[in-house]
């Protein structure tokens, strides 16, 4: 049986970062970009090798990397804690790239805006959480802030919270939005409850209930696209 190379042995183009010097990093897989990260692998295998295993039983899906916990990672022969966390920082730092990216630019005048703009907060969620998008007259974004945080499949929201974080930060329209952990983007006949209340409110006090989306990993569903607002 030939004996394993270390990848000190590979040839020079095929090393992680010698690759990254010579080509840059669009050059290297995703597996070889981790590997970098993670420095090194097991004896068995090489750091590329155990990113490439690591990445194939998330389907290749950077996305499904970033849900696994430390615990989950650290299953993995030669992934330990430290690169554990090391691989979870790598996957946040790039839904914070994305959310920064879609922030310079926002201006929250269609619901595939909203959903860019909110699903880099709530992709890895396994509860419910409800958020409201404080705007003003130009469609700008003020601020958003986490009005709930529920359970796997529900979330209760005080109307007169979100009022509250509106009327102090002198807002004319809301967007809220909240996810489904179960990936199903119908609302819930609470959703809708939840929704007509909301819109009264806020007329009540001359704001604009602009949209409610409810998001999932991939897909969204908007009140307004579906004129129910």
């Amino acid at each position: 049986m030939a004996e394993k190379l270390s990848i000190n042995q590979w040839a020079i183009e095929d090393r992680p970062r010698e690759k990254m010097e010579q080509k840059g990093a669009e050059a290297l897989s995703d597996a070889e970009l981790l590997a970098i990260l993670i420095g090194s692998g097991s004896a068995e295998e090489s750091a590329v090798e155990l990113m490439r295993r690591i990445l194939s039983d998330c389907s290749n899906n950077l996305n499904t990397l970033g849900k696994m916990s430390v615990e989950e990672l650290q299953q993995y022969k030669g992934i330990g804690q430290a690169k554990a966390i090391t691989i979870q920082a790598a996957c946040e730092l790039g839904k914070r790239r994305k959310l920064a990216e879609v922030q310079e630019r926002a201006r929250m005048d269609s619901s595939r805006i909203i959903y860019e703009f909110m699903h880099p907060r709530m992709q890895d969620l396994s509860h419910e959480e409800c958020w409201v998008i404080l705007l003003n007259n130009a469609l700008k974004v003020i601020d958003t802030v986490c009005v709930s945080k529920g359970g796997l499949t529900a979330t209760a929201v005080d109307v007169r919270c979100v009022l509250r974080e509106a009327l102090m930060k002198r807002a004319t329209l809301i967007v809220l939005c909240h996810n489904h952990p179960s990936g199903s983007i119908r609302p819930s006949s609470d959703d809708d409850k939840l929704t007509t209340r909301l819109q009264k409110a806020c007329a009540a006090v001359d704001i604009r209930l602009l949209d409610h989306v409810v998001i999932t990993d991939g897909l969204y569903y908007s009140y307004q696209d579906e004129g129910k607002l």
